[in-house]
């Protein structure tokens, strides 16, 4: 899997009526996006394996929390045992520097850190770590590349990567988006991709 500096992960109860979860993936992929998390949990793992087939023609496709045969890599929830990785390359999601420390010492290739910001997507989750608290995970990764996550928009992706962050993960600033495309392309801009 080639780490990229955009990670789109996928809610289609987010999407705007009308529009499904493979057509704004494949509009990502189309305005440069390589990489989504597939998290649509809700679902079941047939259900998820066949919708990550569709997406593979389209990006690389993460599955959050359990591997699928056709994902190329695991996104563990912070408490999983990292044995729920199988061999697959993972990363974790974290929400401090312990949790990121831990995560790299369990062989993760990848963190999220998270929320970055107040976010709608869940809205009371926090305290926000802001770019400090970025800055802070950053030093704990020791170099395993870093992604900003939860109320990161466009215009805070030159504090986040300056707090060292290698790059952003986005959900509802794109799931939500009236064109997703654009927004994928405002990140890549900001990203330098």
């Amino acid at each position: 899997m080639t780490v990229p500096r955009l990670l789109v992960l996928t809610d289609r109860r987010q999407l705007p009526d009308g529009r499904g979860l493979v057509d704004t993936v494949a509009r990502c992929a189309e305005a440069g996006a390589t990489t989504v998390v597939l998290r649509e949990l809700d679902l079941c793992e047939d259900e998820r394996a066949e919708l990550a087939v569709a997406l593979v023609a389209r990006v690389q496709v993460v599955s959050a929390r359990t591997a699928l045969a056709s994902a190329c890599g695991v996104h563990l929830a912070s408490h999983q045992p990292i044995s729920d990785a199988g061999s697959l390359f993972h990363g974790r999601s974290c929400h401090g520097p312990d949790g990121v420390a831990r995560a790299v010492g369990e062989g993760a290739s990848w963190v999220t850190v998270s929320p970055v910001a107040q976010t709608p997507s869940k809205p009371g989750y926090g305290p926000p770590l802001g770019t400090d608290g970025v800055r802070r995970a950053v030093a704990a990764a020791g170099g395993t590349p870093v992604y900003a996550l939860g109320g990161v928009e466009v215009a805070t992706v030159a504090s986040l990567r300056a707090a060292g962050a290698h790059g952003v993960a986005v959900m509802g600033a794109v799931m939500r988006a009236a064109d997703p495309a654009a927004v994928v392309s405002g990140f890549l801009a900001e990203l330098g991709v």
